[in-house]
């Protein structure tokens, strides 16, 4: 009898599931979308418990496509499942196991004041020694430390601060809060090495370490599924229950990349930089993140923006409100439209120049009072410009990433790029001629779900190792080249991008920050 493995992708904007074949076929696959909430302007935050039943409907979902597809496939043939799920996410539990306030997304940058609190108890440089991460807004140690000054009614019945790896792994059937050593590090008080929670950090930020989940290795098993989320997810009771990883973390192992050289470009609602590490080096310029790789004994470096796709997502939403309501009434594919469109548009959209900072700006500036930036608009521009603007000042930003990795003394022989955005050609050569770089696509564009169901499984003994999973697993699909004269005017394109930021950063960002918390 063939045995299949489901995954679970549970995203900033949306949870899908998944079945997979042991050769890395994905049968099926389903989708649920679901809202962030916006409080005030930097705060993020999400209903836990709702993304969960979202991402248990989208596995049950495809596990019934599964059943009605040419495979035939009853639960009982998936014999294990594991996820992927956004990092950085602080879900705040009473003792019976209840939320205690939203989930704080990882996009969320209220905590500047705590970042500099975290500076004066240890130096920028002696934290990320210890940490391999920047100090930053993004972790979950200031989340925490923001939650204990403001929120004391909250803290004080706080018995348990989870992600939602961890939070998911529970519904299923799991014992325990475990979470993977990838996302055991975005707590900021871990120590990848020895992977384990870094004592004297607990110490000095007065962390009870029986909060704090289990940490544990990707692809172990952990549990079996319950008779309850049997009921809801459509998978047998009793199937295996394998940890998995953070969302980039199994993208960049659904990539393949699983030795030095590689290099994985993540576009969903965030971006994300992957490159291989042999050893839990620190990167000289304090650029990137160093975090664990799904295989024990291998590292990451690691670098974020935080806004991708989601910005051009926005722009899809609350700019070209005419091309969407167009294709809702036709049918036709909103971001083909626009690839149309675009393609009558010489690269460099005639002189925009835009900077994708909805969300602050992470991997290499850390700036939590950036905001997003359109410069360069005349009557000659339209729509279409626009757009290809977004696409390309996303794209900047990313290849800021690689410069750093570069930067970092990391070799760069490989890259694969992943995510929905790679479903455009057009973007796909964009990123080629940015970044200089021959990129190739996937043959699963949802890299983060293969990851996962390759955790799964080896978490169900079905390979021997993860390589062997990836190996057994990835396909590539296409390759893009870079256009050679594309490249040059992207590098004076890449000139401009600096130059803007570099007027803005300063006063005027942090007045307009500053500003916009009035309202």
């Amino acid at each position: 009898m063939a045995k299949y493995v489901a995954a679970v992708d549970i995203g900033t904007t949306g949870s899908k599931g998944s079945v997979f074949s042991l050769t890395g076929e994905m049968i099926a696959s389903a989708y649920r979308e679901y809202p962030c909430t916006y409080p005030k302007p930097g705060w993020v935050e999400q209903d836990a418990d709702l993304l969960v039943r979202s991402a248990m409907e989208a596995l049950s979902e495809a596990i019934n496509k599964a059943a009605s597809s040419s495979f035939n496939i009853s639960s009982a043939d998936i014999v294990s499942v594991s996820v992927s799920a956004q990092r950085c996410c602080g879900i705040f539990l009473d003792k019976d196991e209840k939320q205690l306030r939203p989930m704080i997304s990882w996009q969320d940058n209220r905590t500047p004041v705590e970042v500099a609190e975290i500076e004066e108890k240890i130096s920028g440089e002696e934290y990320y020694k210890k940490t391999g991460y920047p100090n930053s807004t993004t972790w979950l140690l200031s989340k925490m430390m923001w939650v204990r000054k403001n929120e004391p009614e909250v803290w004080a019945k706080t018995d348990r601060v989870v992600q939602m790896h961890d939070y998911f792994l529970r519904a299923l059937g799991v014992d325990e809060y475990f979470v993977d050593y990838n996302d055991a590090g975005f707590f900021g008080i871990f120590d990848s090495v020895s992977c384990a929670w870094d004592k004297d950090l607990l110490n000095l930020f007065e962390i009870d370490p029986a909060i704090l989940p289990v940490p544990a290795e990707s692809g172990t098993k952990a549990g079996l599924v319950s008779k309850e989320a049997s009921k809801l997810s459509g998978l047998a009771e009793g199937a295996i229950i394998a940890i998995g990883a953070g969302d980039q973390c199994a993208g960049s192992l659904g990539a393949g990349i699983t030795g030095k050289g590689s290099l994985s470009i993540s576009m969903g609602t965030a971006g994300a930089v992957n490159a291989y590490l042999d050893i839990p080096f620190r990167d000289p310029n304090g650029a990137g993140m160093v975090t664990c790789h799904s295989q024990k004994g291998g590292w990451l470096w690691e670098g974020h923006q935080a806004a991708a796709a989601g910005v051009y997502r926005w722009f899809r939403d609350e700019v070209a409100a005419l091309e969407k309501v167009q294709t809702e009434e036709s049918g036709e594919d909103f971001y083909e439209l626009m690839n149309k469109k675009m393609e009558a548009v010489p690269a460099g959209s005639k002189g925009l120049v835009f900077l994708p900072y909805y969300a602050g700006a992470a991997t290499p500036r850390y700036n939590s009072s950036a905001r997003g930036t359109l410069v360069g608009l005349t009557f000659a521009h339209d729509r279409a410009c626009m757009a290809r603007a977004y696409l390309e000042g996303i794209t900047l930003d990313m290849y800021e990433l690689i410069l750093a990795v570069q930067k970092s003394g990391t070799p760069v022989d490989d890259v694969r790029i992943l995510g929905g955005p790679t479903k455009s050609a057009l973007w796909n050569q964009i990123q080629a001629d940015v970044y200089g770089i021959p990129v190739r696509t996937l043959n699963v564009t949802d890299a983060t779900l293969l990851g996962a169901a390759i955790l799964a499984a080896v978490g169900a003994g079905l390979f021997s190792s993860i390589k062997e999973g990836a190996d057994e697993m990835v396909q590539m699909k296409e390759e893009y080249k870079p256009d050679a004269k594309n490249h040059v005017m992207y590098q004076d394109l890449y000139k401009l991008y600096c130059k803007v930021y570099d007027s803005l950063n300063g006063d005027v960002y942090n007045s307009l920050a500053d500003f916009q918390e009035r309202f």
